[in-house]
């Protein structure tokens, strides 16, 4: 016997004997998932067949017939899943059950939030599935042969879940795998066939593959000879249990809304119902369809780099790959479901897919469609769905500003903020500029990284006492976005924490210019004075006009980077340019009235330091010398 044939033992990963042991232990609810993600897994591997098939009908082994099998022994208390699709060989079989090199494993177990219930329905979004079965079984035997393999090359893997696992090379006539699960004593449930049905009905019906049970035996005559009632036992009919057709390629008109959150739960691996779906059969040049599904709630991995939408493309209903940026842009990453084309060859490689001209019509005409079905919902009168919509993605149509410059103005209007009229984030550019006061030409705005940070910055005094509307922009991806999207509608976008400030247009309380100017020189000592005091920590020192209340604030210039953003590098490990501040006094304020009349007093310097110093608290941060400002401000109330 060669070695690859002796039954060898091996160790799981860490990740994954922890989440074995979550498996066994913790995760009851919803135990029924097993057999939809076991299911999920031989519709993906019918699907991989179909589409290799296409250029090597060999694989096909004289048998074409893809479709699922599910056995049921009450006695033996097993439950056997079958598929005749691509399976395995021996590395794939350690890659994909042995080991799950990947971040998924990790990240679940990362994520989990200790409530039984809500960390049973993230196992289909992890992709840790196979797992799923020793929920209801102790013992899991997994057979398999890949396609196009002799039946020499079958393998079988097995493992109670203890941190082992066992693989040995077998003889395996049939393509394709087998999962058989040894039900655990709590189990019993579903050890009934018409518990697997309605299993398989509610989460499977619309698999594209026949899912096929053993048929209902008919009673057995009293009469009948002993020998016919054990043919009827041995030779079991099995019969279609589900639809097998794609939803996708159903008139709308025949589907009900329980149709379409059936088969969004099969594609989003998800237990909450769709917030909404896009259904439409494009004709034209290209023709496809699309049906793509909004999460109520944002997949795990939404932020993280490796992140992809969960939409497959298919060709003609045949399973081609998984969605890339190729055919969705990256920021509709949340998008779930089925893009369907009838223009596509099947029989090319996937990089040359990819450089299909039909690839890009349809990634445009997706988008659009998309966009088209977000506008409908910002637009209703009760618009309570965008909002929930908003809170969970709005990042990412941030990120299709940014990124999508085609689509940039119509992906902007649907951007919603806070603002000074509303805590909330539901002002939209076109509420905005709407409400704009008379002689007003500029959307301003604010970056800070907490609301209460922006509510409070001392920015904002100016604007408060003109009643002019100021946008209140505290995600982190805000600092992103502002670089980015400039102007709205031919308005100009301008931060009121950057560069020169002139409000003289609009209507309100303003000073007349000579005013101003004499304020300007009457301070003109004391700001050298305060410049002389902090030295290189500023790039200027000056009287500011945007201040009513506070006696300073720090500004950037205008094509430096803000503070807040520097702040965000610096928090992120990264590098940022070494630029400086700049300083604005409020010559009206008592202090800064008092320091003037009072510029060469010893405490001066001292001053200088506490107006810098404050004005960095006023931004939310801290200042470079936490200890050194405390004992600044006491010396100073001593005396």
């Amino acid at each position: 016997m060669t070695q690859d044939s002796r039954k060898e033992e091996f160790t799981f990963q860490t990740e994954v004997k922890q989440l074995l042991d979550l498996m066994i232990h913790s995760l009851y609810s919803n135990r029924e998932i097993f057999l939809r993600e076991l299911i999920s897994n031989s519709s993906d591997a019918a699907d991989r067949l179909r589409f290799e098939a296409a250029t090597d009908d060999t694989l096909y082994e004289g048998d074409s017939d893809l479709h699922l099998e599910i056995r049921c022994d009450k006695e033996a208390r097993t439950i056997t899943v079958r598929d005749n699709g691509i399976g395995m060989n021996r590395d794939e079989v350690i890659d994909n059950i042995g080991t799950i090199a990947r971040s998924g494993t990790r990240a679940f177990c990362e994520n989990l939030s200790g409530d039984r219930a809500s960390d049973s329905q993230m196992i289909g979004q992890f992709g840790v599935g196979f797992y799923s079965a020793f929920l209801v079984a102790d013992r899991v035997t997994l057979t398999t042969r890949r396609a196009g393999m002799g039946a020499e090359h079958g393998v079988c893997w097995e493992s109670t879940g203890d941190g082992n696992y066992t693989l040995e090379t077998v003889e395996d006539a049939t393509r394709g795998t087998e999962v058989v699960l040894h039900l655990r004593e709590d189990a019993d449930e579903f050890n009934e066939a018409f518990r697997l049905r309605s299993i398989i009905h509610k989460y499977a019906d619309h698999i594209p593959f026949p899912i096929k049970m053993e048929a209902s035996k008919p009673p057995v005559e009293e009469d009948a000879a002993t020998e016919d009632v054990v043919d009827a036992e041995v030779v079991a009919e099995l019969e279609t249990i589900n639809q097998t057709s794609a939803l996708w390629t159903r008139p709308k008109s025949e589907l009900s809304d329980e149709d379409y959150q059936t088969f969004y739960k099969h594609v989003g691996h998800d237990f909450d119902d769709a917030h909404s779906w896009l259904h439409q059969k494009l004709e034209g040049k290209y023709e496809y369809t699309l049906l793509l599904y909004i999460p109520k709630n944002a997949p795990f991995d939404l932020w993280q780099a490796e992140s992809k939408s969960r939409v497959k493309l298919y060709v003609k209903r045949v399973y081609i790959m998984d969605a890339t940026d190729d055919l969705l842009p990256r920021w509709l990453r949340f998008a779930s479901g089925v893009i369907d084309s009838s223009d596509l060859p099947l029989n090319v490689s996937r990089e040359i897919l990819q450089q299909n001209p039909a690839m890009a019509a349809i990634k445009g005409g997706a988008t659009k469609r998309m966009l088209a079905h977000l506008e409908s919902l910002a637009k209703e009168e009760d618009s309570s769905q965008y909002r929930a919509f908003w809170d969970q993605f709005g990042g990412c149509l941030k990120e299709g500003v940014v990124e999508d410059y085609t689509n940039r103005k119509r992906i902007a209007s649907l951007l919603r903020f806070a603002s000074t009229n509303s805590d909330e984030q539901t002002v939209s550019l076109e509420d905005y500029i709407g409400r704009m006061k008379e002689g007003q030409d500029t959307i301003y705005f604010i970056t800070a990284d907490s609301l209460d940070a922006a509510k409070h910055s001392p920015h904002l005094e100016i604007f408060r006492k003109k009643d002019i509307e100021v946008l209140l922009l505290h995600d982190r991806i805000d600092e992103w976005l502002a670089t980015h999207l400039t102007e709205h509608n031919e308005k100009k976008l301008q931060s009121i924490a950057k560069g020169e400030l002139d409000l003289s247009k609009i209507a309100g309380d303003e000073e007349s210019e000579e005013e101003q100017k004499q304020k300007v020189e009457k301070a003109s000592a004391l700001v050298e004075k305060i410049k002389q005091s902090l030295g290189d920590k500023v790039k200027e020192v000056r009287v500011t006009s945007r201040l009513t209340e506070s006696p300073a604030c720090l500004i950037s210039d205008q094509f430096d980077i803000s503070g807040n953003l520097e702040r965000l590098l610096k928090q992120a490990g990264q590098s940022a340019p070494d630029v400086k501040p700049i300083l604005e006094i409020n010559p009206d304020h008592p202090l800064i009235i008092r320091m003037n009349l009072q510029l060469d007093h010893a405490d001066i310097e001292t001053w200088s330091q506490i107006l810098m110093d404050q004005a960095v608290l006023a931004e939310g941060a801290l200042p470079e010398d936490p200890a050194g400002f405390v004992r600044r401000v006491n010396e100073m109330l001593a005396k």
